[in-house]
Order: structure tokens, then C-alpha cells, then sequence
């Protein structure tokens, strides 16, 4: 990466530039705030700022997954025994509340407070990374080009500071909602689900790499074959240019004033997204880009396409026009090896 990186400033005005207009509210539900005692939580409120607020440990537990909800275990952060409309709409509701205090309190905290390259200490619990380790224990003939994919994974803090110098450069903006959805219903982003699934693969919340990215500029979720997004419009612009970068054919959509109850969020219509976008300067567009390239080339989706090649190339991986040339020979010759013959066939 050339572009010079940007250390997060700890001012709380990043905070209100990054998430302005999202519900400020503090979710009820202490469950939903691992490690803070009830006087932490009432620093949710802005007219308590002068209670304590979490330290860097509590505020590193908040984007922990537990190792009991990792995704590749049935046990999820949402209760998915449940899966009526009414059940999945306030589940949704309360992770989006979740959601948006964890990232108030990261904004909020101080330069002290706040962890260093965030996004490097959380890596393990990534799908994308976990993926990528699979791959490379599968990859027995060379086929991946490790050195780049190491070289990206160990130097992950890149994201945090192209994240904060978007935050730095983004303007103020009341959250906006959108639909996402691609062929097949399938989860391309890793968007944490809530609900029923299409497509039995349910992720926690801060389980993905862009589950982490998004988090930064609104609130997200996936259920049964469709993702919504209700933030600022850099994440529709990173969805977008993930999908593309991977040739993944997909669908956004203004969400609908009714579909997502008990939260504010505008829908906007194509004029209000075009000024939107022109409210975004040139450099700002490019970060975005930047980062949603990263996020692909570190994909579930881009592991999963590398794995394919090596199943191809393990089905292949003989000369098949020369052993139809020698079985031809066999026939003609009438040598064919006796089915408990050990000696090779050709």
C-alpha cells in the first residue's frame, strides 16, 4: 500500500462524523454488553459522560467473538430457535443497537483507551482468515501465491488506517438504509445473520473481516437471502465495489421506510443517492475502493475459488490423451492387468 497511513484521531467529533444521526439509545439488554458494569453502561448517554467509561480491556471484549460462537459452530449470538417475523425483527433491532454503541464507546474512548490496530488483534476470529488458513493447509502442489496472501494478513493494520483516514475525510450524513442481495441468496460479505438462512452458514456479529469494516460506519445483518446496511452511504459504496472486484453479480436496493421497525434511517431514492455520492470527494472514493479490494482478495468468497482450482487440478492431474493412447495399446494387445494384478496399470 503507498498511500501514507493515518492515526486515528481520538476526538470525539470522529465519532459523531462517522455515525451521525444513528440512534443514540443504549441497548437494555446487558447481555448485549459483555464486561460493563451497569455504571459503564450509563455512559451510553451522552449527558453521563462524566461516569466512568469502559477501559481498553472491556472495549476489546466488545468486538471479541466468544470462542463458543465461533461460525463454524451451531451455537450463534442470536437466538435462532425463534425464527418468527416478530422474533427475527427485534433480534435484528437489537443487534443493530449493539452494534452502534460498541462503535459510539471505540469512538468516544480515548487515545490511551482505545485498542492499537484493532483489526490486527481480532484476526483470528475472522472466517475469512480461518478460511485462508484452510486453503494453505490444502494447497499441497504450490498452486496459491502465499507470499502475497502472508504478506496482506500480517500487514491487516492497513485496514484500520485506511478506516480512520475515511473517517477523517468522510463528510456528516444522516444514516441512510439498503438492501443487498446476490444470486443464489447467498452471504458473499459475511454479514452477521439473524434469522433464518437460505443457506444454512450463520456468522456472529464481528465474525468477518467486513462485518469489522462496516461496523465502522453503520449497522448490518443478513437473513435467509439478503443483507441490510443502514449507516453512512461508505458502505454502500464498499459493498458495491467488493462485489464488482469479484465479478459477484448483485442487487442494492433503497430499504424500504417500514421494512426495519423501532430505527431510524432514511430511504433514499437514485436523486438523493447521486448527491449523496457527490458530497464524497475523489480521495475518499479511492480509500473506499482501496479497502473493499483488500477485504475481497482476503474473502471467504476469493478462498473458496482458490480451493476449486485445487480440486480441479487434483481431478487433472495426469495426461489424460496419453493414457488413452496406452489403454488403447493395452486393448489391441489384449493385455489388460487381471483385476488382483498389483503391478501398475500403465
Amino acid at each position: 500500500m503507498t498511500q501514507p497511513t493515518f492515526n486515528p484521531p481520538a476526538k470525539p467529533s470522529d465519532y459523531s462524523s462517522a455515525n451521525q444521526g444513528l440512534s443514540a439509545s443504549s441497548v437494555d439488554d446487558g447481555s448485549l454488553q459483555p464486561n460493563l458494569s451497569k455504571q459503564q453502561q450509563c455512559d451510553s448517554n451522552p449527558q453521563h459522560s462524566g461516569l466512568l467509561t469502559p477501559n481498553k480491556a472491556e472495549l476489546l471484549a466488545l468486538f471479541t467473538v466468544p470462542a463458543a460462537k465461533q461460525p463454524f459452530n451451531h451455537k450463534t449470538s442470536i437466538d435462532r430457535s425463534n425464527t418468527s417475523e416478530m422474533s427475527v425483527a427485534t433480534q435484528r433491532v437489537a443487534q443493530y443497537r449493539m452494534q452502534h454503541e460498541r462503535t459510539r464507546l471505540l469512538y468516544m474512548a480515548s487515545a490511551h483507551t482505545r485498542p492499537t490496530y484493532l483489526v490486527q488483534t481480532l484476526k483470528s476470529q475472522f472466517v475469512e482468515y480461518q478460511h485462508y488458513q484452510l486453503a494453505e493447509q490444502l494447497d499441497k502442489r504450490g498452486l496459491l501465491d502465499t507470499e502475497a496472501l502472508q504478506r496482506l494478513w500480517q500487514q491487516l493494520h492497513v485496514v484500520d488506517d485506511i478506516i480512520a483516514d475515511i473517517v477523517h475525510h468522510m463528510p456528516a450524513q444522516q444514516p441512510a438504509g439498503w438492501q443487498l442481495s446476490v444470486q443464489d441468496g447467498h452471504n458473499p460479505l459475511r454479514l452477521p445473520t439473524v434469522g433464518k438462512l437460505k443457506h444454512p452458514k450463520p456468522i456472529s456479529d464481528q465474525a468477518s473481516l467486513n462485518s469489522y469494516v462496516l461496523g465502522h460506519f453503520g449497522v448490518s445483518s443478513f437473513t435467509y437471502d439478503r443483507g441490510y446496511y443502514i449507516g453512512h452511504v461508505i458502505g454502500y459504496l464498499f459493498s458495491c465495489y467488493f462485489c464488482a472486484h469479484l465479478s459477484i453479480s448483485y442487487s442494492v436496493t433503497a430499504l424500504g421506510e417500514e421494512v426495519i421497525g423501532d430505527y431510524d434511517y432514511a430511504s433514499l431514492e437514485t436523486p438523493h443517492m447521486v448527491r449523496l455520492l457527490q458530497g464524497l470527494d475523489s480521495y475518499c472514493k479511492k480509500r473506499i475502493y482501496q479497502l473493499a479490494v483488500i477485504c475481497a482478495r482476503l474473502s471467504v468468497y476469493a478462498s473458496d475459488k482458490r480451493i476449486e482450482k485445487m480440486l480441479i487440478i487434483e481431478v487433472n492431474d495426469f495426461d489424460k490423451k496419453l493414457q488413452q493412447q496406452h489403454l488403447d495399446v493395452l486393448l489391441l494387445q489384449g493385455m489388460m492387468p487381471e483385476s488382483n494384478d498389483s503391478t501398475p496399470l500403465f
